[in-house]
């Protein structure tokens, strides 16, 4: 369960490390992508690695950090 979660940890730092546009995007964007992660991260903790959960929780947390970013 732990390789899980290490996987998962390193897919989704490559995969912000592959965002070379990072300048051009709005802070909106930018705390979509955020909250997607930390998100996809928080559920794939939760559930053990489910692939459910951590698609859920990239998800969820990808909107709120949208909704964030959209008030800054």
């Amino acid at each position: 369960m732990k390789i899980r979660t290490s996987v998962v940890i390193l897919v989704l730092a490559f995969a912000a490390t592959g965002c070379a546009t990072w300048d051009s995007m709005s802070s909106r964007q930018k705390s979509a992508v955020v909250g997607a992660g930390v998100g996809g991260v928080a559920g794939a903790v939760v559930t053990d690695g489910g692939v459910l959960g951590t698609v859920g929780g990239a998800a969820i947390g990808g909107v709120i950090g949208d909704q964030v970013g959209k008030q800054r």
